[in-house]
């Protein structure tokens, strides 16, 4: 990986990327208010099954498709996995975050220098663009490897999580750190297998979020949007 490359990849994984992704939990908030996620073991546990069981296994496979369509310039292919990956969020919140970073991503990138017209375009040309579209676009146009887009995709999500717990629950600066430590070991491990665009068995099953999401939009008190 060349520097401007590497430089590339840690500016799409930095939280000061200007998509909004600090106004959305993704389920965690309603998993607090509920006492299932309640210190730094629970957190824990909460934010590795979701990161297993619904964002690797499947947004990050979605990923890779999406990057193989962007690199054959297939917009029919990209309209239809964006419709699909639309459909497939759990509820109007996880729905509207994807939505929401998806356009506040496609407008930074019309803001930024060198970017191909081409991929300006075809996002242009998209009514809903997910946040997974957008960002394999990027991806591919600064030439990141697949594996490393998806390290900062599942980086970024995390980060997010603890940044999440640290400011709703009673988990210091120091707790969040060691928490990324070991989120950052299995993210190393998920996304050491390489590309895993062939396989056809996507998993989303993970229904205490669903749910959870589902009542978060109906919650009293709340300081996130999802």
């Amino acid at each position: 990986m060349s520097g401007v490359t590497q430089m590339r990849l840690f500016q799409l994984a930095s939280q000061a990327l200007p998509i909004g992704g600090y106004s959305h939990s993704h389920g965690l908030e309603a998993a607090i208010e509920t006492g299932l996620v309640r210190d730094a073991a629970t957190a824990s546990s909460w934010i590795l099954d979701v990161l297993s069981f619904s964002v690797n296994s499947y947004e990050v496979p979605f990923l890779f498709r999406l990057g193989t369509a962007w690199a054959a310039d297939d917009g029919e292919r990209l309209h239809a996995l964006n419709e699909e990956f639309l459909a497939t969020r759990e509820s109007a919140e996880l729905r509207g975050a994807t939505v929401q970073m998806g356009f506040s991503m496609r407008a930074l990138l019309a803001a930024l220098p060198d970017l191909p017209a081409p991929l300006l375009v075809t996002l242009q040309g998209i009514e809903e663009p997910s946040l997974p579209c957008v960002w394999s676009g990027v991806a591919t146009a600064w030439a990141l490897s697949p594996s490393d887009s998806a390290a900062a995709y599942l980086w970024s999500w995390a980060e997010n999580q603890v940044l999440v717990a640290v400011k709703s629950l009673p988990l210091g600066q120091s707790a969040g750190q060691r928490l990324l430590f070991g989120l950052g070991e299995e993210i190393a491990r998920l996304t050491a297998g390489g590309d895993p665009r062939g396989d056809e068995s996507l998993s989303n099953l993970a229904p205490a979020l669903a749910i959870l999401s589902s009542q978060h939009e109906t919650q009293y008190s709340r300081l996130f949007r999802s």
